[in-house]
Formats: C-alpha cells, structure tokens, sequence
C-alpha cells in the first residue's frame, strides 16, 4: 500500500497532503481540530477546483485527488503509512510528544519526518525509541508549488531512510536539497539578513520600507522586496523564525532579532493577512525615493551580508555550494545562487565591503566568513 499520513491540518499540512494525493498516495490528514478539518477539506476542494477551471487537471484527476485524502481526527489511521510528515505547531515539546505518539502506531519501516523549519530534528529524534527513522523533510509554502524541498539528516537518522525519504521526494518532482541539523538548516538561516539588515537601513534612517523594496526589485532583481515579503510571509512568522534562530545560535549577533519586528507583532500589524504590516494595504504605496546611488548602495550591503551567510554555511559544511546556491534560488526565488553571484562580483569587492561595515558599526554582525579570506589568499573563487 502506497500510503502517506501528514499530521496537522493547517497550511502546510493540507499542502503536503494534497502533494501527496496527487502523487497517488493514499494520505491520511489527521488534526484534533473537527473544525481546522472542514476548512483543510474545503481549501483543498476549492485549490482543486481552481486548477480545473484553469486546465491544469481534468475533473476525474480533480476526483482521484481529493478521494484519496481522508480527513480525521483519529491518529490511530496513521497505521499502514510509509511515511508521516507532522506540521504542526513549532514547540519542541509538543512536537516530541506527537512523534511518542506516532512511533507506537506505525510499522518499524515507516519513515516519521518533521516540516519543522528551524528546529532540531536530532531532539525530535531523540523521544523515540527508534530514532534512526526520524528525518527532518522541510518543504516550502505551498507545499505543491513550491519546487525545493530540504532533507535533514538527525544525527541518529539511518542512511537508508535518508535514501528512502530522497526517492518519495524526487518521486514528487520536487528539486532536494540536503543539510547538516543546524539551526534554519540553509534557506532560513542564509535568508536572515535579507530582512535583518533591511530593517536595520530602516532604522538608521537611511532609506524607506518602498524604497529599500524598489532597490531590492529594480536593482538587485529579486522578485520580492524584504518587506513585501515580510508581509506576505506574516510578520508573526518571520520574527518567531528570526527569534528560534537567534536562540539556538546560542545569541549569535548576526541572527539578533530587531525591536522593529517585535512592535509590529504586538502592535498585530502582520502584513496582508491582517490589511496591514510595514505597508497599509488600503492605500497606495508611497514614499519611494528613486535615487540609483542609493538604491545601489542599498543592494550592496544587503547583497554582501547574504553572500557572508551563504560563505559561512558553506565553509561550515552545513551543506555543499551547489545545494545551498540551488535552496537560495528554488526556494526563495533569489536571481542567482549567492556563491555564484560572490565570485562574478569578486571575492575582494565582497570582504572589503563586510570589513568596512565591521569597522564602522564595531559589531560582530558583520564579520566576514573565514573562507572568503582562505580563497582570496589562495586565489580561488568558489567555484
């Protein structure tokens, strides 16, 4: 039997179910909540739906789907899966417990996956009795869109779940990615300075949300400004990504969370889906400032300390240059892998620029990656 069970009913849950589904699995989506359940079933019926009227699939494709995903409350149904994938809430806790509750009613071959985004998968793993099958699999919102997917090896995973979990994933057309179990593993660590360090220009006065956003788009290419993506994220999400980085970095100051995000969050002030976050999405945008000099200047320093993240992560073997360039391209939308971009811009160009910042803030937020050095002294490039 080809089954998948996905654990939690929300947004990511109902996206990797209806993934599933359309895969030819049998999937099982189970949540506590009878309520979360209807409005999981009638999302996905109404996405489903959307995609016939579009001709995109035909009404018994529409059909086979949404027939194959059942809807409970009982984890008990969970029996029989190759894999389950939980998505729920991000508490360590709460996550240790559902996987206890998991591994008692599943086969010793079935493969038990966290969605988590930015915890340990190696603690997950840790609050079974068989931990070797625990591996983080993290996909990206909408899970059916969206073409990266990151594998994450716990500590105690078994290779041959890792191979297993690499061919269900591939099997779904989905671009993989492995990374070491280290905090945001590569996507939301490397990304941490694109919003960081557009709040902290912010803050400094030296340009506005519209502004920093037009430099991003219209001058770096990126599809997104930081803000816009903020907001469309929910800001909620992406301080609570920031802070769980910032802790289990063990209070690194390149991961410090900003006072900015947090008022905006007790202010509920979430982005769009609250009509309201650094844009109020009753009017229209304003205040841009068009300047190219310092649009450029704007892109530079936000581009570099991407670079920095990206050479660090690197140079730590959280995961290879390919992989981490292909993450930051599949699953953000960057316009090239940032290694990539590194050696096109010059290696030189990029440390003179993070020493200069680390000289004029004295912060330790800006010290350049060790590797950067290593290959300029070396006269290499990263690839």
């Amino acid at each position: 039997m080809k089954k998948i069970s996905v654990i939690g009913a929300g947004t990511m849950g109902l996206g990797i179910a209806q993934l599933a589904a359309s895969n030819n699995y049998d999937v099982v989506l189970v949540d506590k909540e009878e309520k979360v359940l209807k409005e999981a079933k009638e999302k996905i019926e109404k996405i489903l739906l959307r995609l016939v009227n579009k001709n995109k699939i035909d009404n018994h494709s529409f059909e086979n789907i949404f027939n194959k995903i059942t809807f409970t409350t009982s984890l008990e149904e969970i029996k029989d899966s190759v894999l389950v994938v939980e998505a729920i809430v991000e508490d360590l806790e709460i996550k240790k417990n559902i996987f206890k509750q998991i591994e008692s009613l599943v086969s010793k071959g079935c493969v038990l996956a966290t969605n988590t985004s930015s915890l340990s998968v190696t603690s997950i793993a840790s609050s079974c009795n068989f931990s070797n099958r625990v591996i983080g699999i993290h996909f990206f919102n909408p899970a059916p869109i969206m073409p990266l997917v990151e594998i994450i090896a716990a500590i105690q995973t078994d290779e041959k779940v890792l191979e297993k979990s690499i061919k269900i994933i591939k099997g779904f057309g989905k671009t993989v990615v492995l990374a070491k179990d280290t905090p945001g593993f590569i996507v939301n660590r490397v990304a941490r300075p694109f919003y960081g360090e557009a709040i902290r220009i912010v803050e400094e006065n030296i340009a506005s949300v519209a502004t920093i956003d037009w430099a991003m788009k219209e001058l770096g290419g990126f599809r997104m400004g930081p803000f816009e993506l903020m907001d469309f994220i929910g800001n909620d999400v992406n301080y609570a990504v920031t802070e769980s980085v910032f802790k289990a970095f063990f209070y690194d100051p390149r991961y410090k969370p900003s006072f900015t995000q947090k008022r905006m969050c007790e202010a509920g002030y979430l982005g769009r889906k609250t009509k309201k976050g650094y844009y109020d999405y009753s009017k229209e945008k304003s205040d841009i400032i068009k300047d190219e000099m310092l649009g450029q200047e704007i892109f530079w320093r936000i581009l570099v300390m991407l670079i920095n993240e990206a050479a660090d992560a690197f140079f730590l073997k959280i995961a290879s240059k390919e992989d981490i360039d292909l993450a930051m391209t599949k699953g953000v939308n960057y316009p090239k892998g940032l290694l990539q971009w590194a050696d096109e811009i010059g290696l030189d160009k990029v440390l003179n620029k993070l020493e200069s910042l680390q000289k004029e803030y004295g912060e330790d937020r800006y010290r350049p990656s060790p590797i950067l050095r290593n290959l300029i002294k070396q006269d290499k490039n990263f690839y």
